[in-house]
Protein backbone atom coordinates (compact mmCIF):
# COMPACT_ATOMS: atom_id res chain seq x y z
CA UNK A 1 0.00 0.00 0.00
CA UNK A 2 1.25 3.46 -0.54
CA UNK A 3 3.02 5.59 2.08
CA UNK A 4 0.95 8.75 3.41
CA UNK A 5 2.24 11.11 5.44
CA UNK A 6 1.32 12.00 9.23
CA UNK A 7 2.18 13.67 12.17
CA UNK A 8 5.19 12.80 13.89
CA UNK A 9 6.65 13.09 17.43
CA UNK A 10 9.98 14.63 16.19
CA UNK A 11 11.74 17.48 18.22
CA UNK A 12 13.05 20.62 16.29
CA UNK A 13 16.52 18.67 15.83
CA UNK A 14 15.59 16.00 14.94
CA UNK A 15 13.17 17.55 11.94
CA UNK A 16 16.15 19.75 11.04
CA UNK A 17 18.19 16.36 10.65
CA UNK A 18 15.73 14.90 8.46
CA UNK A 19 15.06 17.72 6.10
CA UNK A 20 18.80 17.57 5.36
CA UNK A 21 18.44 13.96 4.35
CA UNK A 22 15.50 15.34 1.95
CA UNK A 23 15.77 15.84 -2.22
CA UNK A 24 13.36 18.06 -4.05
CA UNK A 25 13.86 16.70 -7.73
CA UNK A 26 12.10 19.37 -10.13
CA UNK A 27 11.60 17.23 -13.31
CA UNK A 28 11.45 18.83 -16.82
CA UNK A 29 10.11 22.27 -16.15
CA UNK A 30 11.28 23.50 -19.32
CA UNK A 31 10.19 26.29 -21.77
CA UNK A 32 9.42 23.33 -24.89
CA UNK A 33 7.13 21.02 -22.26
CA UNK A 34 5.54 24.13 -20.61
CA UNK A 35 4.67 26.82 -22.71
CA UNK A 36 1.52 26.38 -25.03
CA UNK A 37 2.66 25.66 -28.42
CA UNK A 38 5.96 24.21 -27.67
CA UNK A 39 7.40 21.14 -29.60
CA UNK A 40 6.80 18.80 -26.67
CA UNK A 41 4.13 20.53 -24.78
CA UNK A 42 2.52 19.23 -21.58
CA UNK A 43 -1.09 20.20 -21.28
CA UNK A 44 -1.21 20.56 -17.23
CA UNK A 45 2.27 21.89 -17.40
CA UNK A 46 1.66 25.56 -17.25
CA UNK A 47 -1.39 25.34 -14.25
CA UNK A 48 1.38 23.87 -12.21
CA UNK A 49 3.71 26.27 -12.49
CA UNK A 50 3.08 28.25 -8.96
CA UNK A 51 2.97 24.73 -7.33
CA UNK A 52 6.11 24.04 -8.45
CA UNK A 53 7.89 27.60 -7.31
CA UNK A 54 5.86 26.87 -3.83
CA UNK A 55 7.81 23.42 -3.49
CA UNK A 56 11.25 24.26 -4.04
CA UNK A 57 10.04 27.51 -1.65
CA UNK A 58 9.72 25.03 0.77
CA UNK A 59 12.72 22.91 0.41
CA UNK A 60 15.07 25.68 0.55
CA UNK A 61 13.21 26.90 3.56
CA UNK A 62 13.40 23.24 5.24
CA UNK A 63 17.07 23.14 4.44
CA UNK A 64 16.09 20.09 1.77
CA UNK A 65 18.64 20.00 -1.01
CA UNK A 66 17.38 20.81 -4.64
CA UNK A 67 18.14 18.89 -7.89
CA UNK A 68 17.23 20.60 -10.98
CA UNK A 69 16.52 17.83 -13.81
CA UNK A 70 16.77 19.05 -17.59
CA UNK A 71 16.30 17.31 -20.80
CA UNK A 72 18.80 18.37 -23.23
CA UNK A 73 19.35 16.79 -26.74
CA UNK A 74 22.05 17.17 -29.63
CA UNK A 75 21.00 19.54 -32.33
CA UNK A 76 21.11 16.36 -34.95
CA UNK A 77 18.86 14.63 -32.11
CA UNK A 78 21.67 11.78 -32.40
CA UNK A 79 21.37 10.96 -28.48
CA UNK A 80 17.33 10.83 -28.46
CA UNK A 81 15.05 7.97 -28.22
CA UNK A 82 14.79 6.19 -31.64
CA UNK A 83 10.72 7.13 -31.49
CA UNK A 84 11.34 10.92 -30.97
CA UNK A 85 14.31 11.02 -34.20
CA UNK A 86 11.57 12.70 -36.17
CA UNK A 87 11.95 15.65 -34.28
CA UNK A 88 15.25 16.71 -35.53
CA UNK A 89 15.52 15.32 -38.56
CA UNK A 90 16.06 16.86 -42.02
CA UNK A 91 17.47 19.79 -40.54
CA UNK A 92 14.86 20.58 -37.47
CA UNK A 93 14.97 22.27 -34.86
CA UNK A 94 14.11 19.35 -32.30
CA UNK A 95 12.83 19.91 -28.09
CA UNK A 96 14.88 20.99 -25.80
CA UNK A 97 18.41 21.50 -27.91
CA UNK A 98 21.32 22.45 -25.57
CA UNK A 99 21.57 26.12 -25.04
CA UNK A 100 18.15 26.50 -26.93
CA UNK A 101 15.26 28.68 -25.81
CA UNK A 102 13.24 25.51 -25.17
CA UNK A 103 15.75 23.92 -22.99
CA UNK A 104 15.72 26.81 -20.31
CA UNK A 105 13.67 26.59 -16.91
CA UNK A 106 10.34 28.13 -17.47
CA UNK A 107 10.47 32.04 -16.19
CA UNK A 108 10.13 32.16 -12.35
CA UNK A 109 11.94 28.94 -11.88
CA UNK A 110 15.90 29.70 -10.99
CA UNK A 111 18.07 27.54 -9.32
CA UNK A 112 19.85 28.88 -6.29
CA UNK A 113 23.74 28.60 -5.61
CA UNK A 114 24.59 25.66 -4.35
CA UNK A 115 21.40 23.80 -6.14
CA UNK A 116 22.29 20.64 -8.32
CA UNK A 117 21.71 20.27 -11.98
CA UNK A 118 21.36 17.11 -13.60
CA UNK A 119 21.02 16.71 -17.50
CA UNK A 120 19.60 13.45 -18.40
CA UNK A 121 18.69 12.36 -22.42
CA UNK A 122 15.78 9.45 -20.95
CA UNK A 123 12.63 9.81 -19.10
CA UNK A 124 14.68 8.88 -15.89
CA UNK A 125 16.60 10.91 -13.80
CA UNK A 126 18.77 7.83 -12.59
CA UNK A 127 19.53 6.98 -16.65
CA UNK A 128 22.68 7.62 -17.80
CA UNK A 129 23.47 10.06 -15.15
CA UNK A 130 25.30 10.44 -11.49
CA UNK A 131 22.12 11.36 -10.05
CA UNK A 132 22.19 8.34 -7.91
CA UNK A 133 26.23 9.28 -6.84
CA UNK A 134 25.04 12.52 -5.81
CA UNK A 135 21.89 12.19 -4.04
CA UNK A 136 24.32 9.21 -2.19
CA UNK A 137 26.95 11.60 -1.52
CA UNK A 138 24.60 13.77 0.33
CA UNK A 139 23.25 11.50 2.81
CA UNK A 140 19.80 11.64 1.16
CA UNK A 141 17.00 9.11 2.26
CA UNK A 142 14.19 10.72 1.38
CA UNK A 143 13.15 11.43 -2.78
CA UNK A 144 10.22 14.17 -3.22
CA UNK A 145 9.67 15.03 -6.76
CA UNK A 146 7.74 17.65 -9.00
CA UNK A 147 7.67 18.52 -12.43
CA UNK A 148 6.12 16.57 -15.87
CA UNK A 149 5.15 14.72 -16.87
CA UNK A 150 3.68 11.62 -14.46
CA UNK A 151 3.42 9.22 -16.85
CA UNK A 152 6.70 9.95 -18.93
CA UNK A 153 9.52 11.33 -16.43
CA UNK A 154 7.96 11.18 -13.57
CA UNK A 155 6.95 7.99 -13.49
CA UNK A 156 9.84 6.20 -14.78
CA UNK A 157 12.25 8.15 -11.91
CA UNK A 158 10.21 7.22 -9.01
CA UNK A 159 10.27 3.50 -10.50
CA UNK A 160 13.87 3.78 -10.59
CA UNK A 161 13.87 5.38 -7.00
CA UNK A 162 11.83 2.70 -5.76
CA UNK A 163 14.36 0.11 -7.31
CA UNK A 164 17.25 1.63 -6.20
CA UNK A 165 16.09 1.44 -2.99
CA UNK A 166 14.99 5.01 -1.07
CA UNK A 167 13.34 4.24 1.86
CA UNK A 168 10.85 7.28 0.98
CA UNK A 169 9.77 8.15 -2.31
CA UNK A 170 7.05 11.07 -2.64
CA UNK A 171 5.22 12.52 -5.50
CA UNK A 172 3.50 15.84 -5.15
CA UNK A 173 -0.16 15.53 -6.57
CA UNK A 174 -0.43 18.42 -7.38
CA UNK A 175 3.20 19.91 -8.42
CA UNK A 176 3.06 17.20 -11.09
CA UNK A 177 1.14 17.01 -14.49
CA UNK A 178 0.37 14.59 -17.78
CA UNK A 179 -1.49 15.72 -21.08
CA UNK A 180 -4.79 15.51 -18.47
CA UNK A 181 -6.10 14.91 -15.73
CA UNK A 182 -7.16 11.09 -15.86
CA UNK A 183 -3.80 9.90 -17.29
CA UNK A 184 -2.03 12.04 -14.38
CA UNK A 185 -4.70 10.55 -11.40
CA UNK A 186 -4.18 6.58 -13.02
CA UNK A 187 0.18 7.00 -12.77
CA UNK A 188 -0.51 8.23 -9.49
CA UNK A 189 -2.36 5.09 -8.49
CA UNK A 190 -0.12 2.85 -9.98
CA UNK A 191 2.51 4.98 -7.97
CA UNK A 192 0.68 4.39 -4.65
CA UNK A 193 0.81 1.31 -5.26
CA UNK A 194 4.49 0.33 -5.25
CA UNK A 195 4.61 1.99 -1.68
CA UNK A 196 5.38 5.68 -3.40
CA UNK A 197 3.17 8.81 -1.32
CA UNK A 198 1.44 11.15 -3.28
CA UNK A 199 0.38 13.97 -1.01
CA UNK A 200 -0.76 17.28 -1.94
CA UNK A 201 1.89 20.24 -1.71
CA UNK A 202 -0.57 22.01 1.09
CA UNK A 203 0.25 18.42 3.08
CA UNK A 204 3.67 17.61 2.29
CA UNK A 205 4.85 21.59 3.35
CA UNK A 206 3.03 21.83 6.53
CA UNK A 207 4.57 17.94 7.61
CA UNK A 208 7.08 16.91 9.04
CA UNK A 209 9.89 15.07 6.88
CA UNK A 210 11.21 11.63 6.74
CA UNK A 211 10.25 10.15 10.20
CA UNK A 212 7.02 10.85 9.90
CA UNK A 213 6.23 8.42 6.83
CA UNK A 214 5.36 5.36 7.91
CA UNK A 215 3.25 2.38 5.51
CA UNK A 216 -0.25 2.23 5.54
Amino acid sequence: MARELTSGTMNGLEEEIAWKKTALLVIDMQNDFILPGGPVCVAGGADIVPAVQKAVEVAREKGAFVVWVLREHHSSGRDVEFFRKHFYENGKKGPTIKGSSGAALVEGLVPSAGEHVIVKSRFSAFFATNLDLVLRRAGISNIVIVGVQTPNCIRATVFDAVALDYPSVSVLADATAAANPSIHTANLLDIQNVGVATPTLATWSGQKASNDLVAK
